[in-house]
């Protein structure tokens, strides 16, 4: 179970995001989580073996904005999460415009409508 999140919206995230970095958080990564109705972007940051996740939840078709700005390595994931989940990521310092992990036959987007399980209550 991951603990220690926070909450975010598409109109926080980049100052949050920001935030933390002025306070050395180092990004670990970023992950992506289809729940059906809705997508759950998790960024996970640790300071002194500490871990803050922000939790951004997307509707589909949401436009998220990128953190590359802030944090260039999150450049990877998030082209990652555009090919594989569909994901539009505005902003990206580098775009591969779906062409980073996915090959010209590939399926668009493999892992969206492809929900998780439903957690245990």
């Amino acid at each position: 179970m991951i603990t220690n999140i926070i909450p975010v919206t598409l109109d926080t995230l980049l100052s949050k995001v920001g935030e933390i970095f002025l306070q050395k958080y180092r990004l670990i990564t970023i992950s992506c989580t289809d729940l059906g109705e809705y997508i759950d972007v998790l960024y996970h940051f640790d300071k002194n073996y500490e871990i803050t996740n922000l939790r951004l939840r997307l509707e589909r078709g949401q436009e998220v904005p990128s953190i590359s700005s802030i944090y260039f390595s999150a450049v990877i994931v998030e082209n990652e999460i555009q090919d594989l989940f569909g994901v539009p990521v505005k902003g990206l310092v580098l775009d591969y415009g779906g062409k980073m992990m996915l090959a010209e036959a590939s399926p668009k987007a493999p892992q969206a409508n492809c929900p998780a399980a439903a957690p245990a209550e």
